[in-house]
């Protein structure tokens, strides 16, 4: 070979290796619980991202690139998020469709920030998510999901009208999401003029909850506010049913899963819980719906949440005009115009919250779910 066409293969191999990993396709991943008590919630994110992907490709994919999406399971473990966190950095990935709990989402959330990737969660609710993110300086932390202290100043009043004169007792499970809700659940309801007459933490994962029934059927309350996920509050349920007592029970969002029922049965009857309006109903989320359908799975919870979240992303680079720049797509997300999403129009702020989020009261009847009327 000349000396000319040895300076220009190595000048074209030099090229080619500058050229980014995404050149015509672009990593998104979505990582949530993919196994363990908490799978529930991960099959919902699995399959929304997995929809939105497709639906995206189907159109001609994202400035003319193709959308490849990654599963990572967390578990929601802390550990586990750091751990699949640093992985996805390791593999160049820049948009991260997760995490589920907050307890997982926060300490993941330094990886992120500290490396450029847009981390925008479809459930993370504790506001220390974006707070801490905004406080520190970092502007790819995002949420596609509404906030703890949102969901409280809307149920805090709603229960003081009807149960302003009535006993309130008001449990946790000592997680970020659920100590956190209930926190923000108690706080508003007493602002409102309610009162509360326990607040108490119990451990998750245990399989025995009696001597917490007992000491909830001595006090009486005329509801139990929860904190925490539908593993232990089906069990509670339960239990107390087999106690001879009927708990009323009123949750937040991390219920809206047929495995909720799964796990109370009849004792679940009754239940109520907070949750954004259903995005299903949306006229704008027909063909998700349908095509989530067709595949098996009904898009209940978080799914849609996680399919926007994909929107999100998508219409992100297109404003930004790069995939490869994670700080600028962020930026051009919180540009003060709304991201057209199957959940709605959506405006984030400078936080990298959503504005003006609105929530259902829903019940829970002979194995579904539906708007309180």
């Amino acid at each position: 070979m000349t000396m000319k066409k040895t300076v220009w293969a190595l000048a074209v191999g030099s090229a080619l290796s500058a050229l980014p990993a995404w050149a015509g396709e672009i990593q998104v991943a979505v990582v949530g619980p993919m196994t363990g008590q908490l799978a529930a919630i991960g099959d919902q994110f699995r399959n929304g991202a997995q929809a939105a992907v497709d639906a995206i490709n189907a159109a001609g994919g994202v400035n003319g690139d193709t959308l490849k999406l990654l599963v990572e399971d967390d578990q929601c473990d802390p550990k586990q998020a750091v751990s699949v966190a640093n992985r996805l950095v390791g593999e160049g990935v820049l948009f991260v469709d997760g995490h589920a709990c907050s307890g997982a989402s926060i300490p993941a959330s330094a990886v992120y920030a500290e490396n450029g990737v847009v981390m925008m969660s479809p459930a993370s609710s504790n506001p220390a998510l974006t707070d801490e993110a905004a406080a520190k300086g970092w502007t790819t932390i995002m949420r596609l999901y509404t906030r703890d202290d949102a969901q409280g100043e809307f149920l805090g009043p709603w229960l003081a009208e009807r149960y302003k004169d009535k006993k309130i007792f008001v449990l946790h499970d000592k997680s970020p999401y659920g100590q956190g809700l209930a926190t923000a659940v108690k706080d508003s309801f007493e602002k409102a003029g309610g009162k509360t007459i326990g607040f108490e933490g119990i451990n998750p994962g245990e399989k025995d909850y009696n001597a917490l029934v007992i000491k909830l059927k001595d006090l009486a309350p005329d509801l139990v506010y929860f904190g925490g996920y539908h593993p232990e509050a089906g069990l509670i349920l339960r239990q107390a049913a087999d106690q001879g007592f009927k708990l009323n029970l009123m949750m937040g969002d991390s219920i809206a899963s047929p495995e909720f029922w799964a796990v109370a049965g009849p004792a679940g009857e009754g239940t109520m819980f907070t949750f954004p309006a259903d995005p299903q109903q949306r006229p704008e989320a027909a063909a998700a719906v349908e095509a989530i359908k067709a595949k098996g799975f009904q898009p209940e919870g978080f799914t849609l949440f996680a399919y926007a979240t994909i929107q999100a992303f998508a219409a992100g680079i297109e404003r930004a005009g790069t995939a490869a720049d994670g700080t600028a797509v962020a930026a051009a997300l919180k540009d003060g115009k709304p991201v057209d999403t199957i959940i709605g129009p959506v405006t984030f702020d400078q936080k990298g919250d959503i504005v003006g989020a609105k929530y259902d009261i829903n019940v829970w009847h002979d194995g579904k779910y539906a708007k309180m009327n």
